[in-house]
């Protein structure tokens, strides 16, 4: 851990999201063992990806992001350069769910503007849309611990660990679904865990950004939480709940949350 705290931000958060991204590829490497899986066991996975994404989203951005704004003494109010970036980060997800061509498992249609892909890559794209803000949210974590104190690094750590756990539920529920519907285990695999490549891309490039504009921080870790609540509320909670598990679904959300606020306060 200690030749860890001594590198700089930018590979920290390159091998944080190297550990979340291996976590969604061995959450997907489970389809070489099952072929199906319980609806009501994948409702609670997804609840439980949704309770430590909103946990994150306030206890390790939002809450970091109106205190370093209040720090800095800006003429905008703390409270105020919080919402704008959480907004921005909602807005952006918006233009990119809207915009860019994507397929969700289990879906009818596809999304996004109208392309001759195969069905396979929109897939990916629809996966890898989603882990965009959680690869964005580590790296801007790890930005940010490097420019506040060194106490925030624990923060990221905690944030990296959750999205990493999260991860693992959600590389299964990708690629056991596929296997159910008739695709080869390889190639269900392969989709589940190539989505998660985005987020050391993204990790990088949030950690980078972030070193380089630090007058942006607060506006950073604000979008980062704005366009991970997107992905729980447009997609996490209502799968989680379409099948109509609602009890087992708001208890993953409960035990996620409370886990993921654990672990932050704990560490951070």
């Amino acid at each position: 851990m200690e030749w860890f705290t001594r590198q700089h931000a930018v590979p920290q958060a390159l091998m944080a999201t190297l550990f979340t991204y291996g976590l969604t590829a061995l959450g997907a490497g489970t389809v070489f063992f099952f072929k199906s899986i319980n609806r009501k066991v994948l409702d609670g996975m997804l609840g439980f990806a949704a309770g430590v994404m909103i946990a994150a989203s306030f206890f390790s951005l939002l809450a970091p992001a109106i205190e370093m704004a209040k720090a800095a003494g800006t003429g905008l109010p703390p409270w105020a350069q919080a919402a704008l970036g959480f907004t921005l980060g909602g807005v952006f997800l918006r233009l990119a769910d809207r915009l860019l061509p994507h397929h969700h498992v289990g879906a009818r249609n596809d999304e996004g503007i109208k392309t001759s892909w195969s069905r396979s890559i929109l897939l990916v794209l629809a996966i890898t849309l989603h882990n965009i803000p959680e690869g964005l949210a580590v790296g801007v974590g790890f930005g940010a611990a490097s420019l506040v104190s060194g106490a925030s690094l624990a923060g990221a750590v905690s944030l990296a660990l959750g999205i990493g756990l999260q991860n693992f539920p959600e590389g299964a529920a990708v690629s056991i679904p596929l296997r159910r519907e008739g695709m080869s285990r390889f190639k269900s695999f392969w989709i589940g865990q190539a989505s998660g490549i985005v987020e050391p891309v993204a990790g990088v490039l949030g950690a980078a950004l972030v070193l380089s504009m630090r007058a942006m921080l607060p506006y950073a870790l604000s979008f980062a939480a704005g366009a991970m609540i997107f992905v729980v509320a447009e997609e996490l909670i209502p799968e989680a709940y379409r099948e109509g598990n609602d009890h087992i679904a708001t208890s993953g959300i409960m035990f996620g949350f409370a886990l993921m606020m654990a672990m932050d306060v704990g560490l951070g």
